[in-house]
């Protein structure tokens, strides 16, 4: 884990789930851009953007088409990579977005975390409601990708 993605716990909410599934089958999902949308809890995430890599890699930029009231475009940068264990992203706020996976019995242990200890200006999250925001859209997530994975 480098500095852009050190865990600071005081800024860091995660939600972790059980999915019925192996931890390459979802990693695979995690690792496609084009399929962020099929997964997303937040209803943020229209769709990716052309240019995209088929699958991500350490360092790879990806972009997507957003909309959180707007329309608006991110391009994020992975910073972890780990194969069918680890992936993260971040953006220009610098927040991260984790996915860490662990085989379990029944399946993966998921967990999905937000990091805003490492953005720009930590205050802004906090002050937005995106702690316990997230916290709802990451529930929603891991039902979506469970739900995907199980169909």
């Amino acid at each position: 884990m480098d500095d852009n993605t050190a865990m600071n716990d005081n800024k860091v909410v995660s939600v972790s789930k059980v999915i019925d599934a192996t931890p390459a089958a979802i990693f695979d999902l995690l690792a496609d851009p084009a399929r962020h949308n099929l997964f997303d809890g937040s209803g943020s995430v229209v769709g990716a953007r052309s240019g995209n890599p088929e699958r991500l890699s350490l360092g790879a930029r990806f972009g997507m088409d957003m909309k959180m009231g707007i329309p608006y475009r991110i391009t994020s940068e992975v910073t972890e990579f780990e194969e069918n264990r680890v992936i993260a992203w971040r953006h220009l706020g610098h927040h991260v977005w984790r996915y860490e996976l662990k085989e379990v019995e029944g399946g993966t242990q998921v967990t999905e975390s937000f990091n805003w200890g490492v953005a720009r200006f930590p205050p802004f999250y906090e002050w937005m409601g995106y702690p316990d925001k997230h916290t709802r859209n990451m529930t929603a997530t891991l039902e979506r990708l469970g739900t995907h994975l199980a169909g």
